[in-house]
């Protein structure tokens, strides 16, 4: 028996990633690749551990599969209400090569983490240059899988902090990563007394909620204990929608249930 400990986050091979199909066979193909891919299932073991190094909230495969079903239920609830997904707009594909972008965006977009935290994007660019193109081998020919590389690209890249994502899939990955917001998501740095405005405001999240809007595509319902929970639902939520071409077709709610607590905002909206 071995003498070295289990790493805190489980081994990289351990990492499952689990998203529905709806019987789209090239998404079901690139997720299929991803899971079987061990040196990506590496970087997302490497990023879960600069993030713990960092005391920052989760980083590692656990995020990448929160983020992936949130930006395919957004996607398709989008494009249920006539929102036109870019690569049908400008390249003549179809919603489900949409699907594809939106899924590799969300699976490799924090892999350079796993070099730095900053300019992890970047960094992310960097290694999913050479790895995306083969992972799509088998599902795309030239020049389409060129096509949907570049496009995937644009996605991770729009996520950082003044992205500007101008296309539909890129703004859906940069919503649904600032979605990961739940409480059970921010425990490792509040717990751990590294208590700021940012760590606070995260905590104070307790269930995020994404429908069928009325009025708008999408409503996006957030319960908070705590009035802290605004920061994150403006500054981190807010900053991500705001400017992008998903602005006008979604709707954001939060409230406060708890009771202990002056309500001084008990109701508020993006």
């Amino acid at each position: 028996m071995s003498d070295r400990a289990e790493p805190a986050l489980g081994a990289p091979q351990d990492a499952r990633v689990h998203a529905p199909a709806r019987g789209n066979k090239r998404l079901e193909r690139l997720l299929q690749a991803v899971d079987g891919d061990l040196q990506v299932k590496a970087w997302w073991h490497a990023a879960g551990v600069n993030a713990e190094r960092l005391h920052m909230s989760d980083h590692s495969w656990v995020h990448i599969q929160i983020v992936l079903n949130i930006a395919l239920r957004l996607s398709r609830l989008l494009f249920a209400r006539g929102v036109i997904p870019s690569v049908v707009a400008d390249h003549r594909l179809e919603a489900r090569d949409a699907e594809v972008v939106i899924a590799g965006a969300a699976l490799l977009h924090c892999v350079g983490m796993s070099i730095h935290r900053t300019d992890h994007e970047t960094y992310s660019l960097f290694l999913t240059a050479d790895k995306l193109p083969r992972l799509l081998a088998d599902i795309y020919e030239e020049p389409t899988r060129s096509i949907i590389v570049a496009e995937t690209m644009h996605a991770i890249i729009s996520h950082r902090s003044k992205g500007a994502p101008f296309t539909i899939e890129g703004a859906i990955l940069r919503v649904a990563d600032a979605l990961d917001m739940a409480r059970g998501r921010s425990r490792v740095p509040f717990e751990a007394g590294h208590t700021n405005i940012h760590s606070l405001s995260a905590y104070a999240i307790e269930k995020v909620s994404i429908s069928a809007g009325e009025e708008k595509a999408v409503r996006i319902e957030i319960e908070m204990s705590n009035s802290a929970g605004i920061f994150q639902v403006d500054e981190g939520l807010g900053t991500k929608l705001r400017g992008t071409p998903l602005e006008p077709h979604i709707e954001v709610v939060a409230r406060i249930e708890a009771e202990h607590e002056q309500r001084l905002v008990p109701i508020f909206r993006l």
